[in-house]
């Protein structure tokens, strides 16, 4: 059964929407939207709970079939900030690009999102 979702999908792509305007003047809560409903919907799209996507301070999701974690750290962690997740949903960056750049932190033989993203 796939997890229920706490933000509308409208609400979610409004936000989106006023992210993607201006991306670097969105506030807080806009940014906070747009990456919990981002993260919803990869857990929706790609159900499972192999790799854990954590977006401090925001929200994670545990996604993609797989062996399943059940105790202490998961061993395919995925963690970035919530301007590089949404540049990662949105297309406007690349998986390499990020993981290249350090901004995203990945760990574990699961832990790659390039399949799954943009999340068009």
């Amino acid at each position: 059964m796939p997890p229920r979702r706490r933000i509308a999908p409208d609400q979610g792509e409004s936000a989106l929407a006023v992210w993607r305007s201006a991306p670097e003047q969105a506030p807080r809560q806009v940014v906070a939207m747009a990456v919990r409903y981002t993260l919803e919907e990869l857990g929706a799209r790609a159900p499972g709970r192999s790799v854990e996507v954590r977006v401090p301070p925001f929200g994670a999701v545990q996604c993609i079939e797989g062996p399943r974690h059940t105790r202490g750290t998961p061993t395919n962690v995925i963690e970035t900030d919530g301007q590089t997740w949404l540049r990662l949903v949105t297309g406007a960056s690349t998986w390499a690009a990020e993981r290249d750049a350090g901004t995203v932190h990945a760990s574990g033989q699961r832990a790659d999102l390039a399949d799954y993203l943009p999340l068009d």
